[in-house]
């Protein structure tokens, strides 16, 4: 049975980690690629980046910050934010990236989905996406874009299923009403999107606790989930989420 991952999320703006609450109210964190080898030394089966001005301000990604930690981490790490095409994708993975995330992209141009598992293999096209509830969607969430800026009328499972269809290989579910909140992962969006695709669903959003993440593996069959405020904070680190995972008995990489 594959181990189920903890995968600490780290947003980047102006160089720099930072957190917020429903994608507010963002405070400086730290250094990116410090925080990426103490996650790495400390247990994390792989990280994400998310630049997350990159899209709003037109600019590509910071590849001289995904070479960085290409350098200094030995684990899988994905790369979003200000990807506008193929030759981005290719720019990342250059750089050192295992995976690439579209989010607002895809839904404007799917076939950049396509595109990129023609290009690079499925497995390095990770799909974001931030639903929240919506009671003009049939499965009751909207997807949203543009940091819940836009609503898109679109509903979520039925794009997971067609991203899915595309070529995308991993599918991140961030719940925009759970962000930040560390009061648990969004179960049911969760649990219907892994129900309903045959490639691996990342549960985002929401964790605050370590009992969060045992939940959502054992209820909403997540694959992976992602992690961000509680870890940042120091509240719990990446081996104490990881003892909880274990003691439950869900698959756990605890070698590191």
């Amino acid at each position: 049975m594959l181990t189920k991952r903890v995968i600490p999320c780290l947003d980047v703006r102006a160089g720099r980690v930072t957190k917020g609450v429903k994608f507010k109210n963002n405070v400086d964190l730290g250094d990116p690629v410090e925080m990426a080898v103490a996650y790495s030394t400390g247990g994390a089966d792989e990280l994400v980046f998310y630049d997350i001005t990159a899209s709003a301000e037109g600019r590509p990604i910071d590849i001289g910050m995904v070479e960085a930690v290409a350098r200094a981490v030995r684990i899988p790490f994905a790369v979003g934010g200000g990807i506008a095409t193929v030759d981005d994708m290719e720019r990342v993975i250059l750089a050192g990236a295992e995976k690439i995330s579209v989010n607002s992209l895809a839904v404007r141009h799917p076939s950049i989905i396509a595109e990129g598992a023609a290009a690079f293999g499925r497995q390095c096209v990770v799909l974001g996406m931030d639903p929240v509830r919506s009671a003009r969607c049939p499965s009751g969430y909207e997807i949203t874009t543009r940091g819940f800026r836009d609503f898109t009328g679109m509903d979520a499972v039925e794009w997971a299923k067609r991203a899915a269809d595309l070529g995308a290989g991993e599918i991140v579910v961030n719940s925009v009403d759970a962000d930040g909140m560390r009061t648990g992962f969004e179960l049911e969006i969760t649990r219907l999107i892994a129900a309903a695709v045959d490639v691996p669903v990342v549960a985002s959003g929401g964790a605050g606790r370590p009992e969060h993440l045992v939940e959502v593996f054992q209820k909403a069959s997540a694959d992976a989930a992602i992690v961000a405020g509680m870890i940042h904070s120091g509240d719990f680190t990446i081996a104490e989420i990881k003892n909880a995972m274990h003691s439950a008995g869900i698959p756990t990489r605890m070698s590191y």
